[in-house]
This record gives structure tokens, C-alpha cells and sequence, in this order.
């Protein structure tokens, strides 16, 4: 279906629907702004993904998808295709392989319609994209920008990019500068949750007895991430010995860019896979990601300052969101010992042994 025409003055982005994923998508969309540098670039995304690209220099504006308030049902969608129309864009650029972003923009007019030829969604694109049985194979962040180097666009680098908007800096400055009482302290992030499923979840009391290991190194204060329903995982880690002063539960508490401003803040980020492991390896905080079962080669921290710790297991990865054999070895049979150690040497640039 050829190369996009160079003309375009007006392009609709449409993200990815999971934080994760829109991170992953960043190199893409700066590739978009780069082979587009004059034109005038929406993006489509909801709400719970719009802070990923609040600040980014390579989007003009937001338009918020609100499926589940006015956006919702036939009738929502009908109002979005409406409101997408008088935009009046040139072009769609499908980053979301959903059946459903092709006939948005479809019934919306918007006349170039660009993406993966997935989700039997071919005949509603005029430049669609076949995916490659290889492409599965290779980190999303690749998935991304080989769509877009089908499209003909110039590629760019692979770098991941996330810029934090600086109100939510400062907030987090300002809150880690109040919660250390005014002291230096050596700020360990960890995050407990994933949202796929308990199968990517390493229990909770073993990230609490790692807590406990690592407030033993000088000054050293612990921040549980998550949402709300990471809260339990969160009252077990403070109930540390010396969690009381120094673990601070922040689980359902936060804005995500607050929560962006405060992983860019820590000295190391302990993490499951999931969407906020990649905004610390987009920001690049040093981090340690536990994987059982998903797949670290297409999916893991994509940074040169992030470890993976994982059990090497036939079964894995089964990329199920829980365990299909009901042992959950993938995740059981990794040792706090060997975290602790991984975290110990992303640490030790900054701090010394702990006993």
C-alpha cells in the first residue's frame, strides 16, 4: 500500500492502551515527529496513559479517549468518530493494533489510515503494514518502529524517552525532601503489583523481606509504588522491622506523574514487569525486574541500567496471567537472597556494603 505522503500536515496518533506499552511506543512516536517535524500531531490515548506523553516535545496535544464515561458503548464511539472528524486530520497512525482504532478513524474520515494489518482490520487501512512471523520475537520497542519503517519512515533511535512534567518534579523533590525529615537518604523504590495477573506478581512477603534487608544500608528509605489494590503487599513491607520510620506506602496515592517524578528520583527501582518498571527504564533509574510469566526478551526493561532476575524453567514463559501448572516455581524458586544481591550491586556505586 506504499510510503505515507510527505504532505501531511495534520496526523492523529492513536497510543497504546497500557503503560507499559506506551512507553515502549516513544521511540516510535518521535520517529513519527522527525520524519514530520512541521506538522501539527494529536494523540489518542486514555486517560490513565496521557501523563506518559504530557510533556513530550514530540506530540502537540492530547485528545482524551474516555471510554468509560462519554466515550462508552456504540453511541460514545459515535460521538468520538464526530468529534475526531472535526479535527479534520490528514492521517491515522494506528499504534494500537485494535480492530477498533481502524473504524474509529474510519467512520471518522480521516482519509490516510496507517498500521499493523492485525485484528482482520486490513481492508479499513489504506496503508497497512503485515506483520512478519519475526517480529513477535524481538522487543516491542522494535515492534513499534518496524510498523512505522513499513510505512517508509525514516527510523530513529531506539531510546526510550519519558519526560516527567515539572510540576510533578517538584512535587516529588518536595515530598522525598519532607519525608526524609530534611536528611540525605538512599531512596529504594519498590513495586509490588502488575496488573496482567498474579503470575507476575513475586509474593509479597518476599519483597517484604527484601525490604527489611535493605534498610539495613545506611540511610536508606524505602517507597512502595502500586495502586490501590497493591495495599496489602504494601502493609506487609512496612511491617519491617524499622518500617514504621523508613518505608513509606504511597500505593493509590499518587498521580502517574507523580509517581514518574518519584522513580526518577530513586537510587534503585525493584519492580515486577510492569508499566511503571518501564518508566524507570525510560527515565533510567537503575532497576531490578523480576520476571516469571512474561517474556523478558520482548518486554523487559529496556535500558542499559536495568538487571532481570528470573528462574530458568521449561514452562516459562507462559505469558499467562496465572500459573497453568499451579506451581508458580517461575516466581517461587527465585531467592530473596538473589535480589537482594542484584539490588547490592546497583547500590554499590552509591553505598557500600549492608550487613
Amino acid at each position: 500500500m506504499g510510503a505515507l505522503p510527505e504532505t501531511i500536515g495534520k496526523i492523529l496518533i492513536r497510543s497504546t492502551n497500557w503503560i507499559g506499552d506506551a512507553i515502549m511506543t516513544t521511540p516510535a512516536v518521535r520517529t513519527i515527529r522527525q520524519n514530520f517535524p512541521a506538522a501539527d500531531i494529536t494523540l489518542l490515548a486514555l486517560p490513565w496513559v496521557a501523563d506518559v506523553f504530557r510533556a513530550s516535545p514530540h506530540v502537540n496535544r492530547i485528545m482524551p479517549y474516555e471510554r468509560n464515561s462519554r466515550h462508552k458503548g456504540l453511541k460514545g464511539k459515535i460521538i468520538l468518530a464526530a468529534e475526531l472528524r472535526r479535527q479534520q486530520f490528514d492521517a491515522a497512525i494506528l499504534l494500537q493494533n485494535a480492530f477498533e482504532a481502524a473504524f474509529l478513524t474510519l467512520l471518522a474520515g480521516i482519509p490516510v489510515r496507517a498500521g499493523y494489518t492485525t485484528d482482520a482490520r486490513g481492508l479499513l487501512l489504506t496503508h497497512g503494514v503485515k506483520r512478519t512471523a519475526g517480529i513477535k520475537g524481538v522487543h516491542q520497542v522494535h515492534y513499534y518502529l518496524e510498523m512505522l519503517r513499513g510505512l517508509g519512515l525514516a527510523p530513529g533511535t531506539d531510546e526510550l524517552e519519558l519526560t516527567v512534567p515539572p510540576e510533578a518534579s517538584r512535587w516529588a523533590r518536595d515530598y522525598l525532601r519532607d519525608a526524609a525529615g530534611g536528611g540525605a537518604k538512599r531512596i529504594i523504590g519498590i513495586n509490588p503489583g502488575a496488573a496482567y495477573g498474579p503470575a507476575k506478581r513475586w509474593p509479597a512477603e518476599k519483597y517484604a523481606e527484601l525490604a527489611g534487608k535493605l534498610l539495613r544500608f545506611p540511610d536508606a528509605m524505602v517507597v512502595v509504588f502500586g495502586t490501590a489494590a497493591d495495599r496489602e503487599a504494601a502493609s506487609r513491607i512496612k511491617a519491617v522491622p524499622g518500617g514504621d520510620r523508613n518505608v513509606i506506602d504511597l500505593t493509590g496515592r499518587t498521580t502517574l506523574a507523580q509517581a514518574m517524578g518519584l522513580i526518577g528520583l530513586c537510587s534503585v527501582f525493584v519492580t515486577n514487569d510492569s508499566g511503571l518498571m518501564h518508566i524507570a527504564a525510560a527515565l533510567n533509574t537503575p532497576t531490578v525486574a523480576v520476571f516469571g510469566s512474561t517474556n523478558p526478551v520482548t518486554t523487559g526493561p529496556y535500558a542499559s541500567r536495568a538487571s532481570i532476575v528470573r528462574t530458568e524453567l521449561e514452562c516459562s514463559p507462559c505469558l499467562e496471567t496465572h500459573c497453568p501448572r499451579k506451581h508458580f516455581q517461575c516466581m517461587e524458586n527465585i531467592s530473596v537472597e538473589e535480589v537482594f544481591q542484584t539490588v547490592h550491586a546497583r547500590l554499590v556505586p552509591e553505598s557500600g556494603a549492608a550487613s
